[in-house]
Order: structure tokens, then sequence, then C-alpha cells
């Protein structure tokens, strides 16, 4: 058993070569800061389970530094979160997406996202309702209410949307590449029934 918590069958698996499995395999009993941490609090917390903190405490290491380089690589964007937020609800949503969803989705209130709709509208990333939003839905047959409502996602848009998720992107890419795609697997599977716990799945 090693840090990854199973026996490696690298020829088993077939998954990596000669060289990833050694680099691989030469990480097996290295220490993180994690570990000093956990060390440094169970003489005082002497019910504290050593498994518990070093997963959680690891989980809540790699959730901020995800965090942090997603926001400096959308300020490299001249994005806030928010608005990428914005054109990603935009994206799920087919394009247009009424307001009161939009307002929803984005846990805000539809008054409150006026400036951040403007502010996307003026770099061209987004439409607006207008004053002809009547005239193209009594043309298309649909109601004219719902239609005015709408935020459209235009195409510089949708481009800086996925700029802004391939550079978030990279990190994640970079950090998982520590493990190879069994691993990656496995822990997408634990990390899945960890997420079923929490929202309290097979709990009376």
């Amino acid at each position: 058993m090693g840090q990854w918590g199973y026996e490696r069958q690298h020829d088993a698996l077939d998954v990596d070569d000669e060289a990833e499995a050694e680099q691989r395999d030469a990480l097996e009993g290295v220490r993180d800061w994690v570990d000093d941490h956990v060390d440094r609090w169970r003489p005082v917390l002497p019910d504290l389970d050593p498994d518990v903190e070093g997963s959680v405490t690891r989980m809540q290491f790699l959730t901020d530094r995800l965090r942090r380089f997603a926001e400096r690589a959308l300020a490299e964007l001249g994005l806030s979160r928010e608005e990428h937020e914005t054109l990603h609800v935009l994206v799920s949503g087919g394009g247009r997406v009424g307001i009161t969803r939009l307002a929803t989705d984005l846990g805000t209130a539809p008054a409150e996202l006026t400036e951040r709709l403007e502010a996307l509208a003026r770099r061209g990333f987004l439409t607006l309702p207008g004053a002809d939003a009547a005239d193209a839905a009594h043309t298309e047959g649909r109601p004219a209410e719902g239609r005015g409502g709408e935020v459209g996602l235009t195409d510089e848009g949708r481009a800086m949307w996925r700029r802004a998720v391939e550079a978030s992107g990279t990190e994640e890419r970079r950090l998982l590449s520590a493990l190879d795609w069994y691993e990656q697997q496995l822990l997408a599977t634990l990390l899945r029934r960890v997420v079923l716990k929490a929202e309290g799945y097979g709990e009376d």
C-alpha cells in the first residue's frame, strides 16, 4: 500500500510507459505539507482521524488553489467571476435565456443583474432585450413578453466563454496529470460517493 491508497499494478493496468511508472512510484511515501499539519495536531487532538483530516485538508487546499487560478485566468481575460458565470448560464441555456431564469440560475435578483448585463453587452458578448423584441416575437409567432425578456449570447461572447473555460482548465489538467487514467477514474468514483453522502443519498 502506498500514498494512493491501493497497490499499484502497472503491468496489469498497462497504462503507463516505463518512465511514467518510475516517476509515480518514486512518489510513494513522499510527504506533503498536509502530513506535517496532521502530525502537528494529533498530539493536541488525540481523537483526530489522520485520514479524514488529511483528505479534507487536501480537498480544501486543491479547491482553493483551483479557485485562485481560475480567478487569475479570468482577470487576464478581463472578466470577473460573476461575468463568466453569466456567460456560462447563457451557453448552457442554448444561447438565449430569460432574465428571470438567468437571475435564478445565478442566485441573484433580476434588478441586480442590470449593471453586469449592460457591461457585457457593451463588450459585445451578449444582446439585451430591445424594443424590436416584440416585432421579432410577432414575426416568429412567439409570445412577445417572453421573447422580449430574453438575453442573447453573441458569437463573441461564446468565444470568450470558451477561452475562459480553457484557461481555467489548464491547472485542473496539470494537477490531475499526476494520476493515470485508472487513478483518475478511481478518484472520481470515490469523490462521487462522498458527494452522494453529503446529499443524503440512501439516508432516511
